[in-house]
């Protein structure tokens, strides 16, 4: 068994790289996952195609369904 490093807690730290800011509340695991919700939603304009079964004879009349309902992502 090798041994383990010794930390000193006294130590002084001479350079902090990067800027970390504190919690508002430290022991809340997450933040708040309606906002989380709401920006992804607003990251990204595609809403998925309607809800149901739909049937089509061939793959080109899916696809053009299917670009008809959701449409290319606008940016």
């Amino acid at each position: 068994m090798q041994p383990r490093p010794v930390i000193n807690v006294e130590e002084f730290i001479g350079k902090t790289v990067g800027r970390r800011v504190p919690p508002r509340d430290p022991l809340r695991v997450c933040d708040s996952n309606k906002a989380n919700a709401i920006a992804w939603k607003n990251a990204f304009p595609y809403r998925g195609a309607p809800r149901g079964v739909y049937r089509f004879t061939t793959h080109e009349e899916a696809d053009a369904w299917m670009m008809k309902h959701t449409g290319p992502m606008k940016r």
